[in-house]
């Protein structure tokens, strides 16, 4: 069905469920650089769910919230918010999403649990630029795996 958006453009949402298939292989591709690539990158662990630990109540904890964030919360935020708002293909608007979330993740997130502003405390600008690389393949397969909605 098209519809218009906010911005006055016709857009076709992706179907929720490609956006949860892109969700999975993004945070599956975000996690195999965090736990594999980033460490051979800076010389320190970047063990995502045990940073997410550090505020929610442990290692279980903090792989169930990155799981979730990554599987449902942020491709349902995709498909139904951000794909709206946003000009171009699939990857493209993916791509855009997966800075966003990079954004948030190296300046409030990631401090938060005590790697500081752009994870100075971590490995510095090689950490930042795995955890942007990550970023931007989890967001670029969304988008990509989503599609841009013709199909749906």
């Amino acid at each position: 069905m098209t519809k218009r958006n906010n911005l006055g453009r016709e857009t076709v949402k992706p179907e929720l469920k490609k956006a949860v298939y892109g969700g999975v292989a993004g945070t599956v591709v975000l996690t195999m650089i965090a736990l594999v690539v980033a460490p051979m990158m800076t010389g320190e662990p970047m063990d995502i769910a045990a940073l997410l630990g550090t505020m929610v109540g442990g290692l279980t904890m903090g792989w169930v919230v990155h799981l979730v964030m990554g599987i449902v919360i942020f491709p349902l935020v995709y498909a139904n918010i951000v794909y709206s708002y946003l000009s171009g293909s699939g990857l493209k608007r993916g791509l855009i999403l997966g800075v966003a979330l990079w954004l948030a993740a190296v300046i409030i997130v990631m401090p938060m649990a005590g790697t500081g502003f752009m994870m100075a405390n971590i490995g510095g600008l090689m950490a930042v630029m795995a955890s942007l690389v990550g970023h931007l393949l989890y967001g670029g397969l969304l988008g990509a795996i989503a599609g841009d909605g013709s199909d749906a």
